[in-house]
């Protein structure tokens, strides 16, 4: 909160007045929970259902964003059972993420890991230690000749990884894409964590209404080749480009390569660029919280809204400290799980990848692939502090 100097009173009359006008601020300020220096957000957690373009928050891809964690498909059952997929020693599905230390893949992990015990398969994953395409192409290559019957890949340039992708496919290994997608033809199926357009709209449309709808905002990405990350930023900007907006205002897009400190070092660029920034959104798990350690160093939590994708147990101190009030994201678990699920498939012949071909995919449910070969996990999540410690992964 900002304060102003007042001009001195004198006389008894006029400072017991002053003093009694201090008392009613500060009860009011207590009572309306802003009793702390740090500034607060214009609109508290889901005070509100409707975005700045007075839509439903979520809305643009047809689907409801609130509700249950990303837990399936609609018709996701706790009691679907195992897939019935091709199981056994002979299934081995190699995970390749875009880094093995992000602990985003690392949750995703476990999902593989619970999938390939139902199924009876193999599961392993390998990968660059930092985001790095050159050495992703170098793991496919060596998982074609270690002749793996699918690479699952979570890729940092759609491009550069599809011809080795293409001569593994050429080899006979199945090839699906999940978190950020390949070329389609490097391909059979992408799982896609959420609808591309909701991802990207909901996180402007949470900091659009934390600020009012009004303000200097910028976006701290991954690399600027990520493919999921330009695909959302692209829904961003047309969001922002909306009727109700107008006073919100993007300064820059600035890349973090989903490394911490560059992330961390990226947000206090844009503090001292733009000194009336007033907010920011980080579509990346590691960005969103070096962002948030970065505002917290400058004693700007609070004072600049942070919002974007992230995990409850890797943001929960910055909720709990008010740093981030709202932040959006999937079960990660549950993509690595159907990545799993769909390479399971793919092997087994269930699938090929067309639309319109459905699969069990387990405790999840029924999958039917859309078009383009791609398969949606469900709709995002808005984490609060009024649920945040609800989930644990």
């Amino acid at each position: 909160m900002r304060t102003t100097a007042t001009k001195t009173v004198r006389g008894e009359g006029a400072r017991l007045a002053a003093l009694r006008l201090l008392l009613i601020l500060a009860v009011a300020l207590v009572g309306a929970g802003l009793g702390t220096l740090r500034a607060p957000a214009r609109v508290t957690a889901q005070d509100a259902n409707t975005s700045c373009a007075g839509e439903p928050i979520g809305a643009g891809a047809g689907a409801e964003a609130t509700g249950s964690p990303a837990a399936g498909s609609p018709a996701a059952s706790p009691d679907a059972g195992a897939s019935p997929a091709a199981g056994g020693a002979d299934l081995n599905v190699a995970f390749l993420p875009k880094d093995t230390t992000n602990p985003y893949f690392v949750t995703a992990a476990t999902g593989g890991e619970e999938a390939a015990a139902e199924v009876g398969g193999q599961f392993q994953q390998v990968g660059p230690a930092s985001a790095n395409a050159a050495e992703q192409v170098t793991f496919i290559q060596t998982l074609t000749q270690q002749r793996v019957s699918a690479i699952a890949v979570s890729a940092n340039d759609p491009d550069a990884l599809a011809p080795a992708l293409r001569e593994a496919i050429a080899q006979g290994i199945k090839v699906v894409s999940y978190d950020s997608d390949v070329a389609p033809d490097a391909r059979q199926i992408f799982v896609n964590q959420a609808d591309s357009e909701q991802i990207g709209r909901i996180q402007v449309q949470i900091l659009g209404r934390l600020l009012g709808c009004e303000g200097e905002i910028a976006i701290l990405s991954a690399a600027s080749t990520a493919t999921n990350q330009n695909t959302w930023i692209g829904f961003m900007e047309d969001e922002l480009a909306k009727p109700g907006y107008e006073n919100m205002t993007l300064v820059e897009t600035a890349y973090g390569d989903d490394d911490p400190q560059v992330s961390f070092d990226r947000t206090v660029e844009l503090l001292t660029a733009y000194p009336d920034l007033g907010g920011i959104i980080s579509p990346t798990t590691v960005g969103i919280a070096a962002a948030a350690a970065a505002l917290e160093q400058e004693g700007r939590g609070g004072d600049v809204q942070l919002t974007g994708l992230g995990t409850p147990n890797q943001l929960r101190e910055f909720v709990q400290s008010g740093t981030i009030q709202q932040f959006a994201l999937w079960n990660p678990v549950d993509l690595g799980y159907l990545a799993y699920q769909a390479s399971a498939a793919l092997v087994a012949g269930t699938i090929t990848g067309a639309p319109g071909e459905t699969f069990e995919a387990g405790r999840l449910g029924s999958y039917t692939v859309g078009e383009n070969g791609q398969v949606v996990l469900g709709p995002p999540f808005i984490f609060t502090a009024e649920n945040i410690d609800q989930f644990n992964f």
